[in-house]
């Protein structure tokens, strides 16, 4: 049973997210909040941290005490069978298994009975910490138990080889589920039981550790708990010696302990194909595996696919590097088109769920979301990570991200400073290893959001604004830029770039971006170092050889994003300071369109208004705007989908508002990427949508036919039923994207990559429609979105449409819209 170490393994990732900020940093100018203040709020939360690492703890207890009580379930009618003429086990054997199991079982029940009030009807003055000094007082009941626990195991064993009825009774266990649980019985087997004890000590450790953490030194718990993890400390490192009796697989070849460092989920390409592994980072070991599949209530196990001393194991150079086989990349329309069809079945399950549907169905729902994400999670990584064996083997990892690349070379060159052997471990040693692996692994579930609960954080739907302001901290000048990254769909993806600050030791980006976030948890920021040495650039193979100066990550609490102003905030990496704020607006407020006071500019302006007033067929802004991107842009790698600088882009909104005789100048020295978010800026704050308010849920309905001819005979009568201003500029800007996409094998972006970014500015449901939808903001949006795409990728993949054409012909279409 592996709940209780999934929900301590993700609320230990929340809490080292949290340890992040530095505690007592001064307040930046920006900040709305004085240094007391800050004090004040901090110790809240780590007040509510501590409320949430004891939910957590008692929730394990709850797991482990439905355990020992499993364990102790057969104890009663073994004992009462000892003294018949048919004992299943004698006295001697019965004391030998269940050794101590009735007073571990006792200590933890008047712990858990103690405990579960104080957290129920919590408290911030509530005390806790004479409990845990209690427990820990009583941990000579485990070094009695771990003392006997091997000759318990062998016991067992062997009772189960001579005694078929024993062998039945040890074999399925059960093991009765919390209490609001939909599974009221698991089945485990006794030795899978037996080890429980011996991991809980570990587990108690952790829990106070993590405790600490959180209780402000002058709160009367706080010597108590310290006092518990000293006496908690001592005792397992006075048994952790004895815990496996065969540790001499366990000790690196210098006899010392092998510690497991990282372990992780990572995508391997093996023989042209991708596949999952998880990877185990000892102190002198890398190992390659997957888990084994097993029957039900097994113990399951790991298989080693194959393993690299670290003193064998090298790094590439980025010339070794371009000789290696090339990675073959999946289309981004492709990875769209997945987490389109993952967000319509994460729609499809809710509305079950509120219908309260058949579970059966949800199961089933269930099952092919994990199929997509899994998909999506062997096929998004694009990132090489290639290590060698001194030997002549190489291996190729793939990740989605450079963040994810950097930490595991670090972690394994900052081991690769001591002292290290090279070695063969033997079958049986590499077989206790892999064994190993299961019991010490840290990351437990495969990243992909089916493994959540329901309950868990959806993370943020929406849009994150983040100015990148400044960053200090540099030995020496460099030419610096920053990149951000967010999680989606369980992997990292970076959404943003700063300009080069050029030979300098404290850069000024002051840049701010607008990013899409899709369920996001995390925020990144990676500082890199220019790489201008073009015999080091390796482009087609993702490689990037930009050195990383320092790398940070923050957890968006969408308490603390979710408010209309800026909050400021300071990174750390190495030794380095990024200062930067950010402020989110969630799905249903980017819906709200604002018309603009003044009717002399263009942006929230109607379409109608500015061509009369220009007596154009198409705004001026739109046809300047495209022919600055057909001449420069057209071949930009992520045109249209990279942000440009949002201070560029309000400058360029200024000029053209202002209808200032300079637009032509300025527009021929702006950066390409903010001439693109300008245009997409002006048809995302027009009063209206470009393909109206009105027309709206019938475009819906047409895109959802599955005849084609009645699907063509209704998609070209909206398009009629369209005013000619927005009709003609619709038409222009289909065109435009049509050349844009001829050019994909250079700028990456195909006719399905416009549309998505496209596609929801063009159509968006009234405020109005939208309304009754936001109970299931991100799902039901999720669902609108896969259509409007859907429309625009409809006329972008529809050959050529006249306007005149289009006018003269009269299809017969009776359907009133």
């Amino acid at each position: 049973m592996e709940e209780e170490e999934e929900a301590i393994g993700y609320l230990d990732k929340v809490l080292e997210d949290e340890d992040d900020s530095e505690p007592g940093t001064p307040t930046s100018p920006g900040s709305p909040f004085s240094a007391s203040e800050k004090g004040e709020r901090e110790a809240g939360k780590g007040l509510e941290m501590r409320k949430l690492v004891l939910s957590g703890f008692l929730a394990s207890e709850e797991i482990y005490i439905n355990q020992l009580e499993a364990l102790l379930l057969p104890m009663k009618p073994l004992k009462a069978t000892a003294t018949t003429s048919q004992p299943v086990l004698t006295l001697q054997q019965i004391e030998t298994i269940f050794y101590k199991i009735q007073d571990i079982y006792e200590i933890h029940k008047e712990f858990y009975d103690s405990l579960c009030p104080k957290v129920q009807q919590w408290d911030s003055n509530v005390t806790m910490g004479h409990l845990f000094q209690k427990l820990a007082s009583q941990l000579g009941v485990y070094k009695a138990f771990v003392d006997n626990y091997k000759i318990a195991l062998e016991t067992a064993e062997k009772c189960s080889q001579s005694n078929y009825q024993f062998q039945k009774i040890s074999e399925e266990l059960k093991v009765k589920g919390p209490k609001d649980s939909k599974e009221s019985h698991t089945s485990v087997t006794m030795e899978a039981l037996l080890y429980k004890p011996i991991d809980r000590v570990t587990r108690s450790t952790l829990v106070l550790h993590d405790l600490l953490k959180h209780t402000p030194a002058d709160h009367p718990d706080y010597p108590l708990l310290q006092d518990a993890l000293r006496i908690s400390q001592n005792f397992l490192s006075s048994i952790n010696e004895d815990i496996d009796p065969r540790r001499t697989a366990v000790t690196t070849p210098k006899g010392e302990t092998r510690q497991l460092v990282k372990d992780g989920f990572l995508v391997e390409l093996s023989e042209g194909s991708r596949k999952l592994r998880h990877v185990f980072l000892f102190t002198d070991v890398l190992l390659c595996a997957k888990l084994k599949k097993t029957a039900v209530g097994k113990h399951q196990q790991y298989d080693c696919k194959w393993y690299v001393p670290l003193a064998d194991l090298v790094f590439p150079s980025p010339e070794e590097s371009e000789h290696c086989p090339q990675v073959h990349v999946i289309p981004d329309h492709e990875l769209e088109d997945m987490k389109m069809k993952i967000s319509a079945i994460k729609s499809e399950v809710q509305k079950e769920k509120a219908n309260k549907g058949q579970s059966r169905a949800i199961e089933r729902l269930k099952k092919k979301m994990f199929e997509n994400e899994f998909w999506l999670l062997l096929n998004s990584p694009a990132i090489p990570f290639r290590i060698h064996n001194r030997n002549g083997k190489s291996y190729l990892f793939l990740l989605s991200s450079d963040y994810e690349r950097s930490e595991w070379r670090e972690a394994i060159q900052k081991l690769q400073k001591k002292d290290l052997q090279a070695f063969v471990l033997s079958s049986v040693e590499l077989q206790v290893l892999t064994g190993s692996c299961f019991k010490l692994r840290t990351v437990h579930n495969i990243p992909v959001t089916s493994n959540k609960d329901d309950d868990e954080s959806p993370g943020l739907y929406g849009f994150l604004h983040v100015i990148v302001h400044s960053a200090k901290g540099f030995k020496q000048s460099a030419n610096l830029y920053c990149t951000l990254e967010v999680d989606s769909f369980g992997y990292f993806v970076s959404k943003a770039k700063t300009r080069v600050f050029r030979d300098t030791t404290e850069p000024q980006w002051n840049e701010e971006f607008e990013i899409e976030l899709e369920g996001s948890q995390s925020l990144r920021i990676l500082c890199y170092e220019k790489c201008y040495d073009k015999t080091k650039l390796n482009k087609d193979n993702n490689e990037i050889v930009d050195k990383i100066m320092g790398k940070g990550q923050i957890q968006l609490d969408p308490q603390a994003v979710q408010t209309k102003n800026w909050h400021m905030d300071v990174i750390e990496m190495n030794g380095i300071k990024v200062e930067f704020s950010m402020k989110f607006t969630s799905r249903d407020m980017s819906l709200k369109r604002t018309p603009s006071k003044k009717q002399t500019g263009v942006f929230g302006v109607k379409i109608s208004v500015v061509t009369k007033r220009e007596r154009s067929k198409v705004p001026y802004i739109v046809r300047q705007c495209i022919e600055e991107v057909e001449k420069r842009g057209i071949e930009e790698v992520g045109i249209y989908r990279i942000s440009g600088v949002a201070t560029d882009i309000q400058a360029l909104k200024a000029v053209f508002d202002a209808n200032n005789k300079d637009i032509l100048v300025m527009l021929s020295d702006m950066d390409i990427n903010a001439i693109a978010g300008t245009l997409k800026l002006y048809f995302r704050e027009l009063p209206e949508p470009l393909l109206t308010d009105r027309l709206y849920p019938a475009f819906m309905e047409g895109i959802a036919l599955s005849d084609p001819a009645a699907k063509e005979n209704c998609m070209m009568h909206l398009l009629r039923s369209l005013p000619d201003p927005n009709l003609i500029t619709f038409l222009f800007l289909l065109e435009h994207l049509k050349r844009v996409a001829e050019k994909e094998p250079i700028n990456k972006m195909s006719l399905h990559n416009l549309a998505t970014v496209f596609g929801p500015t063009l159509l968006r449901p009234s405020e109005g429609e939208s309304k009754g939808h936001l109970t299931l903001a991100s799902d039901i949006w999720s669902h609108d979105v896969m259509a409007q795409v859907q429309v625009l990728l409809y006329y972008l993949q529809h050959p050529p449409i006249s306007f005149t054409e289009l006018k003269r012909n009269t299809l017969y279409f009776s359907t009133d819209v």
